[in-house]
């Protein structure tokens, strides 16, 4: 079963103060944040604080960087159930992580968009990434257009000012396909899906996401089959170093008119 994406909520009668000490009454829309869980052939795997939109999307994304999934065809299922706590993502899954899901399940202890909360042991984070593909640096003027477009088609983050966005472009900063969440690493992961969905080899093209430049991004989309990332923010050091090693380009705090070229192998722009 698909649900309708539910719209923001409306509060009414908040106080907005301005400098000169006025105040009037408005009405703003706040995003919605809710408990989503996602299970996999019947056992829950994690419970994700997440805008409850393209969830679908966001179970084969997921499914996806988690390395439960090697393509969007071993998810053979998606059902989502709106409960009285959430929603509920049930997922049937096959394939690569068939074997590897009930030891995981049993293994973790907590899941947080924090990150760090599901990982073991230190071991397990400094588990080395694959390798990205051979690639092209990105043009400038292809930079400058994915952010552009990207703050443009952010219909939610316009109306509540409280959404991340991620998004897919080809080699010109045509996106591709866009999605928002309350989390950024929920609308990395929505991207990765509905890319998978639409056939899009990641290699060809580059990823743009509003959201701050931590390791987790950096690691989805290397995961994900990426190659290259645009960030309106500086990245943490981790998230340099887990890049050069993967060696994807990284292209962090974008602006209009000018960004950081963090590549991992910088290469003569034409």
């Amino acid at each position: 079963m698909t649900l309708t994406n539910p719209a923001p909520q409306t509060l009414a009668d908040i106080f907005e103060i301005r400098r000169d000490g006025s105040r009037s009454v408005v009405s703003r829309e706040w995003v919605l944040e809710v408990p989503v869980a996602l299970e996999f052939n019947g056992l829950t795997y994690a419970v994700m604080m997440a805008t409850p939109t393209d969830l679908e999307d966001f179970a084969r994304g997921f499914a996806l960087t988690e390395g439960l999934a090697a393509s969007a065809h071993d998810l053979t299922s998606i059902a989502v159930a709106k409960v009285e706590l959430g929603f509920i993502i049930r997922t049937s899954l096959e394939g690569v992580g068939v074997e590897q899901l009930s030891e995981r399940v049993r293994t973790r202890v907590a899941e947080s968009s924090c990150g760090l909360c599901g990982i073991e042991n230190l071991e397990a984070l400094a588990k080395a990434l694959p390798k990205v593909s051979t690639h092209d640096p990105i043009r400038p003027d292809a930079v400058f257009a994915g952010i552009a477009s990207l703050r443009e088609r952010q219909t939610l983050n316009k109306r509540t000012h409280a959404a991340h966005g991620a998004a897919f472009c080809d080699p010109s900063g045509q996106i591709l396909v866009m999605r928002e969440d309350v989390g950024r690493h929920n609308g990395i992961d929505k991207l990765v899906g509905a890319a998978a969905v639409a056939s899009f080899d990641p290699a060809d093209g580059f990823f743009v996401s509003t959201a701050r430049c931590s390791y987790e991004i950096v690691e989805k989309v290397v995961k994900a089959g990426g190659t290259s990332l645009v960030t309106v923010s500086l990245p943490t050091t981790m998230a340099v170093d887990r890049a050069t090693d993967a060696g994807l380009s990284l292209y962090c705090l974008a602006r209009d008119d000018s960004f950081l070229d963090l590549s991992a192998d910088t290469k003569s722009i034409d």
